[in-house]
């Protein structure tokens, strides 16, 4: 979701996978979402007993969810001692309902977040996770620590209550962890790449490279989703091909049109898609900052049409 938008500007419609229209429906931005949690709007979706079902395989160990509202996702990696998470949510609420739900899942508390970018429905929950090493793009860290009221009156904005804004802006975590290229996090036998796209989506695009390892049989072993199955894919204990998994931020989005803010740098944007497809490759699994799991067709189909209306290359 772009920063300081109205949650409808960006770019006009395009074909994904398939030729299915992607883009052009607001409405999906701003209300309940096809596949996502259902909630009341602010962030409340399930409740505590209910949340393990809500997690989404992509392989052992790896997992996402759909949060409600504005249809932001978050993804885990589960290590031998702890989970790495991706983005926190949209405040401490939230943030604090996805810790309690991955415990519950893998039994391990989170020791790892990492901010794909910098905006409100993405971070506003790292207070939930005291404790955890927290990363992000190098100056980002600084960025967040001077934007506190700019991401308040965003969430605000785009429909939070007034007090459950200020509270997680108040309280808001920047990363301690600076990434400028590229950093590799070990977490057992699972390996995570950090890796600083530049500006494109934000000032502060972020990926998150899962690579290929073996699952243990715990919680989130279970069978995998395909590109673009949704949200409907549940574990289910079976064996499973295990794929490579890029978590996007919004550099990348399918439940509506790619969303660019005043801080955005459009022109940058297919470049950064070029270098998302190269480090994931063609068998990835990619999951976008809002929608369903994609495949490398519809990364690439969304980095052409942001070429041809920018005139890169």
């Amino acid at each position: 979701m772009g920063g300081n938008s109205d949650g409808h500007g960006g770019f006009g419609g395009f074909a994904g996978e398939g030729g299915r229209p992607v883009g052009d429906r607001p409405e999906d931005r701003e209300g309940a979402v096809e596949g996502a949690d259902q909630g009341d709007g602010e962030g409340d979706g399930e409740g505590d007993g209910e949340g393990e079902s809500l997690w989404e395989d992509l392989a052992p160990g790896v997992v996402r969810r759909r949060l409600p509202h504005w249809d932001a996702t978050v993804g885990a990696v589960r290590g031998s001692s702890g989970v790495l998470v991706v983005d926190t949510g949209s405040g401490v609420e939230e943030g604090t309902r996805i810790r309690d739900g991955l415990r519950g899942l893998f039994g391990r508390p989170v020791t790892h977040a990492v901010l794909t970018h910098s905006h409100f429905d993405h971070v506003l929950g790292t207070a939930a996770f005291e404790g955890a090493h927290v990363y992000g793009a190098q100056g980002l860290a600084a960025h967040l620590a001077g934007a506190r009221e700019e991401l308040r009156q965003d969430a605000v904005r785009h429909g939070m209550a007034g007090e459950r804004a200020e509270e997680s802006a108040a309280r808001l975590v920047p990363p301690r962890h600076g990434v400028s290229e590229e950093l590799t996090l070990t977490l057992g036998e699972r390996t995570v790449r950090l890796v600083n796209m530049g500006a494109a989506h934000s000032a502060y695009d972020l990926a998150v490279i899962v690579d290929g390892g073996r699952g243990d049989g715990g919680p989130g072993d279970g069978d995998g989703a395909e590109a673009g199955a949704g949200a409907g894919a549940r574990r289910d204990g079976r064996a499973r091909r295990d794929r490579r998994v890029v978590f996007c931020g919004d550099l990348v989005e399918e439940s509506g049109e790619p969303q660019a803010g005043p801080d955005a740098s459009p022109a940058r944007w297919p470049d950064a898609l070029d270098r998302l497809l190269a480090l994931g490759g063609e068998d990835a699994l990619y999951v976008p900052g809002h929608g369903a799991v994609v495949g490398a067709d519809f990364v690439r189909a969304q980095r052409d049409v942001l070429a041809r209306r920018f005139g890169t290359s």
